[in-house]
């Protein structure tokens, strides 16, 4: 650790999802440090972008980091491109060692198309809190999905111009990285196989049995990422 002291954690989600996903991991008492679990910018409570880039999420989630302090960052989906952006240090951010779990790293023009064209659509409002959170649970993944009131109804918690963010540049991010990075993703994810990280890093981490959410579906199975990271500052 740095100076004798943990690093804060800094846990970012992926795409439609929010800050509690992370919950189940229990990182207050499992990591030495201060431990955040903030929502993308568009996701959850926080505000949205007037255009999304990956750069442009990097640059709101550090406005919320203290510039003098160490970071780690363990991120999933799209919160691991997010934490692979900061760990350039373009961002006047501290990063000390970044872990990216279940990043898609093979894009078809099809997949893209269709985020941009579920980017361009505006946001479906549904009658009942349930019925927003199974489509936002569908968007993320997950059973259910973060929702908010709004619009005389209830919606799914992610600005749509967000699924139209793109496709990210991992070979050239995984070069300006200026700290140790840990590739991870679950055996059976079919969004970031391991063979697509092998193509990337030596030494990928491997979850068995899991999926593309495996700190949902197993958060024990994920916990020892942390301690990893630990060991790399």
């Amino acid at each position: 650790m740095t100076d004798g002291q943990a690093p804060t954690l800094v846990l970012l989600h992926g795409l439609a999802g929010s800050g509690e996903v992370w919950t189940g991991l229990d990182a207050a008492r499992h990591w030495a440090g201060p431990v955040r679990a903030p929502d993308l910018p568009g996701h959850g409570t926080a505000a949205p972008l007037d255009r999304y880039t990956f750069g442009g999420l990097a640059a709101r989630v550090a406005e919320g980091l203290d510039p003098a302090e160490p970071v780690v960052v363990l991120g999933h989906s799209l919160g691991g491109v997010v934490a692979l952006a900061l760990a350039s240090g373009w961002f006047g951010v501290r990063v000390a060692a970044v872990g990216a779990l279940g990043v898609k790293v093979s894009w078809t023009p099809e997949e893209l198309a269709k985020g941009a064209a579920l980017g361009a659509k505006p946001a479906k409002v549904f009658g009942t809190r349930e019925e927003a959170a199974a489509w936002a649970g569908r968007l993320a993944g997950l059973p259910a999905g973060p929702v908010n009131g709004r619009d005389g109804g209830w919606r799914a918690a992610v600005d749509p111009r967000a699924f139209a963010v793109g496709r990210p540049d991992l070979p050239g991010l995984l070069a300006a990285a200026r700290c140790p990075v840990l590739l991870a993703a679950g055996e059976t994810d079919p969004m970031s196989p391991a063979e697509h990280l092998r193509a990337l890093v030596a030494d990928p981490v491997v979850l068995p049995g899991f999926g593309h959410n495996a700190h949902v579906e197993s958060p024990e199975a994920v916990r020892p990422l942390l301690a990893r990271l630990a060991a790399l500052v």
